[in-house]
């Protein structure tokens, strides 16, 4: 039998994966893993437990070998980034830094690993990662079982944080945790979004001159098929059919940016955008210099990273 079709790529989404005809999906970056365990380095312990066993949905648990139940923490609910279509809690990046930020910021952190494109196809990211939510918030009326929530946690403390589409995911959870009929049980205090994952089809600021543009609005074409493209209202918050920014339903957002970054400006707009609005809310915004992408996930502990930890230590332990 003729295999030759079978291998051809039908999908070369760079520099993340390739479908091949038959159906198959490599991934090219993203596929290692670090299992749960205690860090020595950070002294933060781990622990992964199954939250949905229908679709397999899990999440990782991080605490600080100090936390004690006489000292209630603040409470982070983490998505990862990967464009939607690679990556997870264990991936090593994403596990080393957590396991920083976790010790910086002194927090318990529940980092949601959601299911991927395209096995898994929009919204269930979304779908997942507030059934991740809910099985938190669960534990604020005494209906979880995990210990450590139970234990360890101020639920009013909590805060949704993500980098890349992970803040893209925060930005929405926290627009249905409003939603009166989606009762989550559970205040959201602030959202931590670290270089969002929002796009458009028309450039601003360094997009217009910026070559990795190209392959963005590639991204989202792959991730998210439609007749909208690149303005569908789940990757551009800006056009009119996507939900107003000012039913984002917490206090507090801090928007982190890189400098060259191809995704800073909307992150900039983003932060504008929520000031110029009705919301109620604070919103900050800072940016890091000389660096790009997620830079601090690849070197989590360099100064610039470290410094940025230490902002996000700050805004959730700010009184």
């Amino acid at each position: 039998m003729d295999t030759t079709n079978n291998l051809e790529i039908i999908h070369d989404v760079f520099p993340y994966l390739q479908v091949y005809k038959n159906g198959t999906v490599k991934r090219l970056v993203g596929t290692e893993f670090a299992p749960a365990t205690y860090d020595p380095q950070t002294g933060v312990y781990s622990k992964d437990v199954l939250v949905n066993p229908k679709t397999g949905v899990s999440a990782r648990i991080y605490r600080t070998n100090s936390a004690t139940i006489s000292q209630k923490l603040p409470l982070v609910v983490y998505f990862h980034g990967g464009a939607f279509c690679i990556s997870s809690v264990g991936d090593p990046k994403y596990h080393d830094s957590l396991n920083v930020f976790v010790s910086k910021a002194n927090v318990v952190l529940v980092s949601v690993d959601y299911r991927l494109v395209p096995e898994h196809p929009l919204p269930t990211a979304y779908n997942d990662s507030w059934d991740v939510l809910k099985w938190v918030a669960a534990h604020n009326s005494k209906h979880g079982s995990e210990v450590w929530l139970n234990e360890l946690v101020n639920f009013d403390s909590v805060f949704l944080a993500g980098d890349s589409a992970g803040a893209n995911i925060s930005h929405f959870l926290a627009i249905r945790a409003g939603k009166s009929d989606e009762a989550l049980g559970m205040k959201v205090s602030g959202m931590l979004m670290i270089s969002p994952y929002f796009w458009g089809e028309k450039p601003i600021g360094i997009e217009v001159k910026d070559p990795r543009k190209a392959m963005v609005d590639k991204w989202w074409e792959f991730v998210c098929p439609s007749n909208k493209g690149n303005d569908d209202p789940l990757i551009n918050p800006f056009v009119d059919e996507a939900p107003k920014l000012e039913e984002v339903a917490c206090d507090r957002i801090l928007v982190c940016v890189a400098e060259m970054d191809i995704l800073r400006d909307r992150g900039i707009l983003y932060y504008e955008s929520l000031v110029k609005s009705q919301w109620k809310g604070k919103a900050e915004i800072i940016e890091t210099k000389g660096e790009d992408h997620v830079f601090h996930i690849f070197n989590p502990t360099t100064e610039k990273a470290l410094d940025l930890v230490k902002c996000w230590a700050v805004f959730i332990n700010e009184k």
